[in-house]
């Protein structure tokens, strides 16, 4: 009876530790991370939108708006030197409608954008530091700059820091989303909005990506790749 209850002991032991090893072991978590060269495409988000997402719709919204005002309106004179007459873009900031909070992708959307306009042969940003500056004395909202008395407000600060400009660009980020059953469809809209300070005259571009996220039975979250329109 000894033997077989020392036999016992050891077996109900042995269940014991395997239970814990395998609880320990599955509760215990690996993080990594790697380097991605700049052909490695974007990593997609499995639960709202990324790179994936606001890359290309920077480089669609501002390539057509840009492009669009350069033909139209004839913006690449030569000035005297030979040099293109680039018109100065006063960009005030970027309004997130959209159902995701975005974090530190706003400042990057802002970065991006103003990288763009810097590519063109015809447009030049004005600093983001003389903008901030600009709406910090004058206690404006950006949304509120198109109200006449305020324009002129914001315009006189910035040319007397020696910053004068011609065009006044607003940018919003906003979605749509169709859920059915366990499946979302998020459609994203990135709209640039142009002013012409001078003649009031108004254009507005903007560039779509749609994508779909799909939640397993098991809970977990997946996607699909983001689709253009």
């Amino acid at each position: 009876m000894e033997v077989r209850s020392m036999h016992r002991r050891h077996f109900l032991w042995g269940l014991t530790t395997a239970g814990s090893l395998v609880s320990f072991g599955g509760c215990r978590g690996h993080q990594y991370g790697h380097g991605l060269s700049k052909e490695a495409p974007n990593l997609v988000g499995s639960h709202e939108a990324g790179a994936e997402v606001f890359d290309p719709l920077v480089e669609e919204a501002v390539a057509k708006l840009l492009g669009r005002q350069a033909v139209t309106t004839a913006d690449c004179p030569l000035g005297p030197d030979g040099l293109p007459m680039k018109k100065s873009i006063c960009f005030v900031g970027i309004e997130n409608k959209s159902a995701e909070e975005i974090g530190d992708f706003k400042d990057q959307l802002y970065q991006q954008i103003e990288a763009k306009i810097l590519e063109s042969d015809c447009f030049q940003p004005i600093s983001r530091r003389m903008v901030d500056a600009a709406l910090m004395e004058t206690r404006l909202r950006p949304d509120s700059l198109l109200i006449p008395s305020n324009m002129q407000l914001f315009t006189a600060v910035l040319q007397r820091q020696g910053s004068p400009f011609d065009y006044l660009l607003y940018a919003k980020l906003t979605s749509g989303t169709t859920e059915r059953n366990s499946s979302k469809q998020r459609d994203y809209v990135l709209s640039l909005e142009l002013t012409n300070v001078y003649t009031g005259l108004y254009d507005a571009q903007a560039a779509e990506i749609r994508k779909g996220y799909h939640k397993s039975s098991l809970g977990r979250l997946w996607h699909y790749p983001p689709m253009k329109s």
